[in-house]
């Protein structure tokens, strides 16, 4: 006669609460492992942002000093071919001089490059890509020239953009509002205004 293994309900009850206690346990170890590694994926990203900070920050570093060595590279170049390229204009240059800075009543002022004969004074924005809010920007400052730069008030003054590349129609923006446009070239610079163009006085 065979054996019947019987088991009780109170067995049965006690099985099934064992095994709801293992998934609740190992429910609980996949939330702590889940947590820590969603942690671990935040503090990745938290790294790979700073990292790129720390990137942007270098490249923006790196990138500010090559356009100001770049661009003190094209103001070399456009000083020494501003004399003879201002007298084949009618404007016969006795010095000029770089980096022309000073204040006035608190306020600094700048100018890459100022080219004068005693009655005459050209004043020469620099840059390697000329764009239309360098064009405003420059004629803000030229407003102000004369009351910044006293020694020169007697003066007729003229203003100039140079430049190794222009975007946006900046090249056409400068000559409509009167300025000379001096582009410059791998080992020259000329101005490129029309023939008949006649400059702003400021």
């Amino acid at each position: 006669m065979a054996e019947h293994n019987d088991i009780s309900w109170e067995e049965i009850k006690a099985l099934f609460a064992e095994t709801n206690r293992k998934f609740q346990e190992t429910d609980r170890l996949l939330t702590e492992k889940f947590q820590e590694t969603d942690r671990q994926f935040k503090e990745t990203d938290r790294k790979f942002q700073d990292t790129d900070r720390k990137l942007d920050k270098r490249f923006n570093e790196l990138y500010g000093l090559f356009s100001s060595q770049w661009g003190r590279l094209v103001e070399s170049l456009v000083e020494g071919d501003l004399v003879p390229i201002l007298q084949r204009r009618g404007i016969k240059v006795e010095q000029t001089a770089r980096r022309v800075k000073g204040s006035h009543e608190g306020l600094s002022y700048e100018f890459d490059i100022v080219a004068r004969n005693g009655t005459e004074v050209v004043v020469v924005e620099v840059k390697t890509t000329l764009k239309p809010k360098h064009i405003r920007e420059f004629l803000d400052k030229m407003t102000s020239f004369k009351t910044w730069v006293e020694e020169y008030a007697p003066n007729t003054i003229y203003g100039a953009v140079a430049f190794l590349q222009a975007d946006a129609g900046a090249e056409q923006m400068a000559e409509n509002k009167g300025l000379f446009v001096i582009r410059a070239t791998g080992d020259s610079a000329a101005i490129v205004n029309k023939a008949d163009f006649v400059p702003r006085t400021f």
